[in-house]
């Protein structure tokens, strides 16, 4: 693996050199037959599939809907070697040395306590490299694989500046509920013991009880796109003497169909403001959305190949006339299987696979747009806590949902796009640990 780190006035980029993937024919998991070579599978269980080498080394969330592109990465159009990614032990191994501990950024002592209470030390590439710059008041892009701690980079020197003047007030604005209220909770963290204060606004929950933590200063918003554009047309949020602007994965915001509402709040904010805009990636569309919301900003891409090296990818052929659902069952019964989030195609078929792997004994829980936002909270501290082994889920669970030691992601359904593939899998491999990607192909 090799890194290059290039340094440039406005642009700074950080990159591995992606490895290629198999062959759709030699990598592929066939169930219920076992061939020579390495498995998943613990050594005489039945109903092994075949693995090659396992190495370790719509609702539309507040507003808006979901548009999908033509081309070539619709749904079963999409190339199945792409989901085929063995992990590769090799001599050479290059670790990224950051420049900084925790420690050396010019953060309030308040601050550097609370980041100690959670463990962190050493930044990641993202950290590194964006948290000097936001803390000079600069407009920043940030250009990063999912589960890089790009919450922690923004939210860290935006306390800061919080603590430097009381009366500063910052909007976050993110795709979801879920992204919303695990910034909040990463946000209180940080914030502990300091007196400052957040409200989260998101559709799907009583606006009412929004409308009433307005009432009250708050010194950061966080909330989805089409909350946010309501609550300024009814009056009750006031964005005008808002300083600081956060868009958190903002091309998933651009795919849902947020882009109106968007350029609706950001026209209503100060012009002279720090903006900092992060997305998992760049696109034209998304290129021109910097070009018309920042300012000279200072640019910073932190990818590493399209999908994380920590997690194994490979397919499972369903052949004619095998039962789908009963291969995921087999699945889900061997011991390594013991934290698994399962993405479906809809709404309604992603409840009926919950309810399928209940009935069969399987403690699942399922998340979805159809979801109250409290069910949802309920399914998802339900999966965060081992009380659910499995969490079935439409997209809405692709990005922005952080929860430790998920052992594999199963793609059930193929996804629309490659884009939506890379954030589901994200779910697992992450902070460090390695984690298996399986695909169903029928």
């Amino acid at each position: 693996m090799r890194v290059f780190l290039t340094i440039y006035k406005y642009t700074i980029m950080y990159q591995n050199k992606p490895k290629s993937g198999g062959s759709a024919r030699s990598g592929g998991f066939s169930p219920r037959r076992s061939t020579g070579g390495s498995s998943f599978s613990r050594g005489g269980d039945r109903g092994g599939y075949r693995g090659g080498s396992s190495s370790r080394g719509g609702s539309s969330f507040g507003g808006g809907q979901r548009r999908r592109s033509g081309g070539r990465f619709q749904g079963s159009h999409i190339d199945t070697s792409r989901f085929i990614n063995k992990a590769v032990v090799t001599e050479e191994v290059v670790e990224f040395i950051p420049k900084h501990a925790f420690v050396d950024f010019a953060l309030d002592p308040k601050i550097k306590k609370n980041i100690g209470k959670k463990g962190y030390v050493t930044p990641t590439p993202i950290q590194d490299h964006a948290i000097p710059h936001v803390l000079e008041g600069v407009d920043v892009v940030g250009i990063a694989n999912t589960g890089t701690g790009k919450t922690a980079a923004f939210l860290l020197p935006l306390i800061h500046k919080v603590l430097e003047n009381k009366d500063e007030q910052i909007l976050i604005v993110v795709p979801t509920r879920e992204l919303a209220t695990q910034i909040d909770d990463e946000f209180r963290a940080f914030c502990s013991g300091m007196g400052i204060f957040s409200a989260v606004c998101v559709g799907g929950a009583p606006i009412f009880r929004q409308i009433k933590t307005l009432k009250f200063f708050n010194n950061f918003v966080i909330g989805t796109p089409g909350r946010i554009k309501d609550l300024i047309e009814r009056r009750n949020l006031d964005i005008s003497k808002f300083n600081t602007v956060v868009l958190d994965e903002a091309d998933r915001m651009l795919d849902m169909g947020f882009i109106n509402d968007m350029r609706y709040f950001m026209d209503k904010m100060p012009k002279e403001r720090q903006t900092l805009f992060f997305s998992a990636t760049m696109s034209r569309e998304i290129e021109t959305l910097i070009h018309e919301f920042l300012n000279e900003p200072v640019r910073i891409s932190v990818k590493t190949g399209d999908t994380a090296k920590s997690v194994e990818q490979d397919v499972i052929h369903v052949k004619r006339g095998e039962s789908k659902l009963d291969i995921l069952v087999d699945l889900l019964m061997k011991p390594e299987f013991d934290k698994v989030i399962i993405f479906g195609k809809t709404k309604h078929g992603v409840e009926r696979l919950a309810e399928s792997l209940l009935s069969k004994g399987i403690t699942a829980e399922s998340l979805h747009g159809d979801k109250r936002h409290s069910h949802r909270q309920s399914s998802l501290n339900a999966f965060k806590g081992n009380k659910a082994q499995v969490l079935v889920a439409t997209d809405v669970a692709a990005r922005g949902i952080d929860v430790s030691n998920v052992s594999h992601v199963i793609n059930y359904d193929i996804p629309a796009t490659y884009e939506d593939y890379v954030h589901r899998i994200g779910r697992t491999g992450r902070a460090g640990k390695g984690g298996k990607a399986l695909t169903f192909i029928e």
